[in-house]
């Protein structure tokens, strides 16, 4: 499987990571620790193993080429039902949708190989923090994240092209096979 995710700028990343490292010290979760290469992230979409990877990537740098930066804010914590996910959500701004939907548009003769939860009209932006918690760590996590976050005003920075690889149908490793930076706004 292939995602496209968006990265953010590094105070950013390192603020989640932080948060990661905590919940791994209070044993609550292990996300940050399960899958190699792991990045904090909003996905934007997800195709199948069978794309053509070359030709996507073509593609990719042909529409990311004069893509800019792009402000979100987080200030939502949330979870998908009966999942133990636990996410960041960004506040779904008309810019933010619209560079989402436009990838989808440029995208589209990939559509048959794209996972459906990332098309618009079925996408719940959100940068996980936490998975696979049972209901005590779910609570748990829910609390600690609750207090221990702060609004994030954050820049998305760059766009990459990620291999999910899996073993025993668990991702082991996620590593960014391509990336593009956004030009500065």
């Amino acid at each position: 499987m292939y995602g496209v995710v968006a990265h953010f700028d590094q105070d950013t990343e390192l603020y989640i990571k932080q948060v990661w490292k905590e919940l791994s010290d209070n044993a609550v979760s292990k996300y940050a620790e399960e899958v190699q290469d792991r990045r904090p992230h909003i996905t934007i979409a997800g195709y199948g193993s069978d794309v053509d990877i070359e030709k996507f990537i073509s593609d990719f740098d042909c529409f990311y080429e004069s893509k800019k930066q792009l402000s979100i804010t987080m200030n939502s914590i949330g979870t998908f039902l009966n999942t133990g996910i636990l996410f960041l959500a960004p506040v779904p701004s008309k810019e933010f949708l619209t560079f989402h939907a436009n990838h989808h548009s440029f995208f589209e003769k990939y559509r048959m190989n794209a996972e459906s939860e990332y098309l618009p009209n079925n996408w719940i932006p959100h940068c996980t923090i936490a998975n696979r918690l049972n209901d005590e760590n779910l609570k748990e996590a829910m609390s600690y994240c609750n207090k221990r976050i702060e609004r994030i005003s954050a820049i998305i920075v760059e766009i990459s092209v990620i291999k999910a690889i899996y073993e025993n149908n668990k991702c082991i490793k996620s590593p960014s096979i391509h990336t593009k930076a956004l030009g500065i706004v």
